[in-house]
């Protein structure tokens, strides 16, 4: 059992769990109300196996960085639990089941998209931008939106307005989020010799792009209802929250903790992507 958590843990939980919910998420939304179950299920299944195919691969590729990093030095690569070949061999087996499973029961573009996502996680953000430049958390994003883009295209079938949209939500929370714990994090990443943006052009830059990029956010989960795709609930609802998830950026621009505002920054996208999930998975059910 402790050698299965052991493998469970290079899967990373948290980003799994997260990417398999807004999956889900996109799904649920683009079906409006006629939930083909089936369908469902085995994108759920598909995408899930799929993103832990890549964040084990993640692990294997960043094992020189998160050997230097406090929240990092304690993965099972890293204390030797799990060799290089076995996670090697168990993103493999994971990735082949996962794309088995989304060509044999969704449809081409939710294999596109998965595919797209897998490659500019691993190859472009893990192997080249995380480790040369400071935009790597623009390319990093684009994977990071690609499940609910995935969802989406498989219960439409299509690219749309729609599609468009969810994609471009998720690509904007990940901005301020990641930026946030760049910020309190700075320390471990300049150590590690990782170019995030707060050690590259400093906290005060990063500040001023948190706002903007959450200021995006806003405006793309309204748009849903501009387009038709939400009703009052959800504009209601996400108006609130992404007010105060805004104001809060416009009150880090000058706040002189800047660690204890980027941690209370992060936890609230965690909020605000929770609630957007909810909302528009039940946004048929609700005015």
């Amino acid at each position: 059992m402790d050698k299965l958590n052991e493998y469970y843990k290079l899967t990373k939980p948290g980003v799994l769990y997260g990417n398999a919910l807004t999956a889900s998420a996109g799904f649920l939304l683009a079906s409006m109300g006629h939930v083909n179950l089936f369908v469902f299920i085995w994108l759920t299944i598909g995408m899930t196996l799929v993103i832990a195919s890549a964040c084990v691969l993640n692990n294997f590729l960043d094992q020189d960085i998160d050997r230097l990093m406090e929240r990092t030095k304690t993965r099972p690569l890293i204390q030797g639990t799990i060799s290089g070949r076995g996670a090697v061999i168990f993103s493999i087996v994971l990735g082949v089941l996962g794309f088995l499973t989304l060509i044999a029961y969704t449809n081409i573009l939710v294999v596109i998209a998965a595919f797209v996502g897998f490659i500019v996680y691993v190859v472009f953000y893990g192997m080249l931008y995380k480790r040369l430049s400071l935009h790597g958390t623009l390319v990093g994003s684009v994977s990071g939106a690609m499940p609910i883009l995935a969802g989406y295209l498989a219960a439409r079938g299509r690219f749309d307005v729609g599609a468009l949209i969810v994609f471009l939500i998720l690509f904007m929370w990940q901005m301020p989020e990641f930026y946030s714990i760049s910020i309190y994090r700075r320390d471990e990443y300049k150590k590690a010799g990782v170019p995030v943006i707060s050690v590259v052009k400093g906290i005060a830059h990063t500040k001023l792009q948190i706002f903007w990029y959450t200021l995006a956010f806003v405006v793309a989960t309204l748009s849903l209802s501009v387009f038709g795709y939400t009703g009052i609930v959800y504009t209601l609802v996400m108006a609130l929250l992404g007010g105060y998830w805004l104001g809060l950026g416009w009150k880090g621009l000058r706040a002189s903790d800047s660690d204890a505002w980027s941690r209370q920054m992060f936890r609230f996208s965690l909020i605000i992507l929770l609630s957007f999930s909810a909302l528009i998975s039940v946004d048929v059910l609700l005015p």
